[in-house]
């Protein structure tokens, strides 16, 4: 399975794998995800997601393309990739193994439904089931914080 995720946390767009890798979808995925969402200019993938003509197509839908290489780095490469912005971009990456890792444990290790349909239709739930809890989450947080500035203690 892949997904993106937005900087907040959210889940914008996901895909199940059917005998694909990750460096087939890549573009795919990025192009899908920016026809619901036009505002999407940087992404920062894994190195399962690396090719010559990945890399290059991506630079011309994106601001910013964190997409390490495989293998050993060209001097050129290796100044990309040891950028601090790249790097800070690449720190965020972790964020969305985390979110696989959370649907996994809330269900998706598990599927009751049967066949490669019914599977897509509980991934897509279980996205849904992730984006609500998250939704949760924040406005929980916000009011522990409005809660805190008024002196007093969250239940």
């Amino acid at each position: 399975m892949a997904i993106v995720e937005d900087q907040f946390g959210f889940i914008l767009h996901h895909q199940v794998m059917e005998k694909t890798t990750d460096d087939k979808i890549a573009v795919a995925i990025v192009r899908e995800t920016q026809e619901r969402f036009p505002a999407v200019r940087v992404v920062s993938m894994d190195k399962g997601f690396h090719s010559v003509p990945n890399q290059e197509a991506l630079k011309d839908m994106l601001d910013r393309v964190v997409l390490p290489r495989k293998g050993k780095l060209s001097q050129v490469n290796k100044a990309l990739e040891f950028d601090p912005e790249f790097i800070r971009l690449r720190h965020r990456h972790s964020g969305v193994e985390s979110a696989i890792n959370a649907l996994e444990a809330h269900g998706l290790d598990l599927c009751p439904d049967h066949g490669i349909d019914g599977f897509k239709r509980y991934v897509a739930l279980a996205v849904v089931a992730r984006n609500v809890q998250r939704l949760g989450a924040i406005l929980q947080q916000r009011e522990v914080e409005r809660l805190r500035k008024q002196g007093k203690r969250a239940a």
